[in-house]
Order: structure tokens, then sequence, then C-alpha cells
């Protein structure tokens, strides 16, 4: 089976893919110190407790944050055997090549949400991910990553304000029942909410405006349904977008050896 690893900025999820279908996935905060003693520990635990036997013989990681894949790397090959492929590294080869700016290194996360919303919806994309940053990533007729736009992170924005003013509190991300609120806390929702539909409408139409073909958008990330509900902006909604993509790179790799 295939052991598929998404590391976020915030959190870390682990997927088990028996080849026709993901039969477990667990999500831990991500922790450049955690050793890979304690991630088997912990994943070992979780393992047990499935219905379904699961030996890990492969495995693959995509990662925004570099300090934690050794540890990964380590865990996957103390632990189970195998020595994992790494998205972005040379020798783990993409279906089709990003068009970029010579030098430029795009995140690993996005090359892997490109392939994915490649294989569901076609080329002429635009994938937003709602997650610490809000990224749109652009996917061309051939299913190449062109670029996109990054915006800070509905949580990382609430935070920020909540700092940076002292008067003002921390609250949750939802969707208020009026555009004006009556006291603080529905103010920053309203905020923050209408304000980030604003900003996920305008980056799109100003993406569209600049493509020659017309664009299908899809939405990936935690916060993704929630934000639906106040646009009809998003042809799909795709919860397990990047671990789909992980299965399809590690694929395409088998393929190719």
């Amino acid at each position: 089976m295939l052991l598929a690893i998404d590391c976020g900025n915030t959190n870390t999820v682990f997927s088990i893919w028996n080849g026709t279908g993901f039969v477990a996935t667990w999500r831990v905060a991500t922790d450049h110190k955690r050793t890979a003693d304690e991630y088997f520990v912990w994943l070992s635990s979780l393992m047990a407790l499935t219905t379904t036997e699961a030996t890990i013989t492969e495995a693959i990681i995509s990662s925004t944050v570099p300090r934690v894949v050794f540890n990964l790397r380590v865990l996957c090959d103390r632990y189970f055997g195998c020595r994992p492929r790494v998205v972005g590294k040379p020798e783990c080869r993409l279906p089709v090549a990003p068009r970029v700016d010579q030098g430029t290194t795009v995140g690993p996360d996005r090359l892997v949400n490109t392939v994915a919303g490649f294989d569901r919806h076609g080329g002429n994309l635009i994938v937003v991910d709602f997650g610490t940053a809000t990224t749109f990533d652009v996917v061309d007729h051939d299913g190449a990553y062109v670029g996109g736009v990054i915006a800070p992170g509905v949580n990382l924005s609430l935070e920020a304000l909540h700092m940076a003013a002292a008067a003002l509190p921390h609250v949750d991300v939802t969707r208020p029942t009026r555009a004006i609120g009556t006291n603080t806390v529905a103010c920053m929702q309203s905020g923050v909410y209408w304000g980030y539909i604003g900003l996920v409408e305008g980056i799109v139409r100003e993406v569209r405006r600049e493509r020659a073909a017309p664009m299908k958008v899809i939405a990936t990330g935690g916060l993704a349904s929630l934000f639906a509900q106040g646009t009809e902006l998003f042809d799909a909604i795709e919860d397990d977008l990047t671990m789909h993509g992980l299965v399809l790179i590690n694929n395409h790799n088998k393929d190719i050896a």
C-alpha cells in the first residue's frame, strides 16, 4: 500500500491508498522537531485501530516545510523499508513540467494540486486552495502549472488582526447572517468572510482576463466549503485534491521507472 504524506505549514496529513481508494486518513500538527520515532509511535497506534490490514510498501511526500522532510524520509526508510518519493525533487517527475520563470521554485503542494486538478477537470483551470496561505494555481490546457497568486490565509489574517489591534478579540471564521455587524465580533467576521469572497472573486476575474480561454475554478482546503456558501464562482469543491495528486504522481513515476 502507498503512504501519502502532505505536510503543510499548519497540519500534516497521512493517508493510506490501497490501489483503489483511501482506507485511512489522519492529521497531526506540523512540527519540524518531531522525530521519525515519534511519527511512528503516533502513526502505528492509529494504524492498529483501523479494520483494514495496512502494509506500507511505498511512500510519497509533499512538503511546504523543508525542515520536516528529513524525519519523514527516515520514518519511511526505517519503519516501512521504502525510500519515499519527494515532490519537487529532480528524481520525482511530474506528468507535465511547470512553465515558470527560470530559477523559480514552485511549492510542492501547488504542483500536486495542478496534477490532480487537471486529471479531474482538464486544462484551463484555476485551483483555489484555502490553506495557511490562500493560493491560486493556473493550469494550462495541457496540464502544466503556469503561475498563480499567493494571498494571506484566512486564519492568518484573523490572527494578524487580533495581534495588531489590542481591542479586537480572536474570532472564528464563519459566514455571518448579515453584512453589517452590530457588535465587534460580527463586524470582524463579516469583514473577513465577505472580504475574502471579494478577494477570491477579484483575483479570479483578473486571471480570466489575462487568459485567452475560459477558465474553470475549483476550490480545495479546509475552508473551501465554507466560502463556497457565499459565492457561485466555484465549479467544484475537492476535499481530497492533494492526496489524489500524490497518488497520480507516484503512479507516474512507477510507470516511467
